[in-house]
């Protein structure tokens, strides 16, 4: 965090629009202090909406890094499936749609049609 994003409240409300557009850039945010202790944090809604749904999954999966490491090192080793063969092999019927040909239609209707004005 640099020096300039650590400010008094004073400070901020002088400028709380400035700050409010400067806080929607990626990771950009503001300590606003109080006879110099850090008193809160200002950041963009979808920042601090992202922090909160990274917190409840930390909370949820504790032991996350280690099934991330576990799960790229199956991957080095060939060890998966892909979606398609799960899929498969839980008895989902796939629908081949890249060997289904979809023409274009030339031609005109001869149905006559009418100008509504």
């Amino acid at each position: 965090m640099t020096h300039k994003n650590i400010i008094p409240i004073s400070e901020a409300r002088k400028n709380i629009f400035k700050i409010a557009e400067e806080v929607q850039k990626p990771s950009k945010y503001y300590t606003l202090t109080e006879k110099g202790r850090p008193k809160v944090v200002l950041m963009s809604a979808e920042e601090f909406e992202s922090w909160r749904e990274t917190m409840e999954i930390m909370r949820e999966i504790p032991d996350l890094n280690e099934r991330i490491k576990k799960a790229e090192e199956e991957f080095k080793r060939g060890d998966y499936i892909t979606l398609n063969e799960l899929l498969a092999k839980k008895g989902y019927v796939l629908a081949d749609k890249g060997k289904k040909k979809y023409g274009v239609q030339t031609g005109h209707s001869k149905k006559s049609s009418k100008r509504i004005r």
